[in-house]
């Protein structure tokens, strides 16, 4: 699943959990929070502390890699172009 949101990130762990037949409370005990915090995690809530987001993912044994999205865009980007001068003279040369 990719993660792009908090909504996302709330969606992934109550999935999880369900899928290991857990309920609220087992999986706030397990990653010691609280029940409620762990409803507002699920729902999505934006400004959960990223500790407390390890230790709940931690409990679901669940483990990532965390990849940039730019590292491909800058090695194309390195990349020398294929460029045909004669077709951007041809292009200019139409404009008005």
């Amino acid at each position: 699943m990719r993660v792009r949101t908090a909504t996302d990130l709330g969606a992934f762990i109550r999935e999880r959990r369900v899928q290991l037949g857990m309920d609220q409370s087992d999986l706030a005990e397990k990653a010691g929070t609280s029940r409620k915090w762990i409803v507002e995690v699920e729902q999505g809530k934006p400004r959960a502390e990223i500790g407390l987001v390890l230790r709940t993912l931690k409990a679901l044994g669940v483990s990532f890699d965390l990849a940039a999205d730019c590292a491909q865009k800058a090695v194309a980007a390195s990349e020398p172009a294929n460029v045909d001068i004669n077709n951007i003279l041809d292009s200019l040369k139409k404009r008005p």
